[in-house]
């Protein structure tokens, strides 16, 4: 599947939802792992630039989501790619586009690390 580097520099990006571990089947609330057994979290972010406002529903590794995250919190996106997908589910065809983090970072965080030093 086709990965698409997203472009940040000229977003605003805030928690739209605090992250929750990605759920892989809803039936029995099994925890979605990636290749490496890492749990998955499901972040949801407002991604704001000068033309429009959208939430994207992120996947991030755990060990990139930092723990202070709670909405409205200012965050850095790193390595965040889109990817298309497609499936077949009871007869109906679903498409859209999913959104991929090596990592979600608080940027309240670290300017109050600033005003500290």
């Amino acid at each position: 599947m086709r990965q698409i580097p997203v472009d940040t520099a000229n977003a605003t990006v805030m928690v739209a939802k605090a992250p929750q571990p990605k759920v892989k089947d809803r039936r029995t609330g099994e925890i979605a792992l990636d290749k490496d057994g890492v749990t998955l979290m499901t972040v949801e972010v407002m991604f704001s630039t000068p033309e429009e406002v959208e939430i994207l529903k992120l996947t991030v590794p755990q060990p990139g989501v930092s723990e202070d995250l709670t909405m409205g919190t200012p965050v850095a996106l790193t390595g965040l790619v889109a990817s298309a997908w497609e499936n077949e589910f009871n007869g109906q065809k679903r498409h859209g586009i999913a959104f991929r983090a090596v990592a979600v970072t608080s940027l309240a965080a670290a300017a109050s690390n600033a005003k500290a030093a």
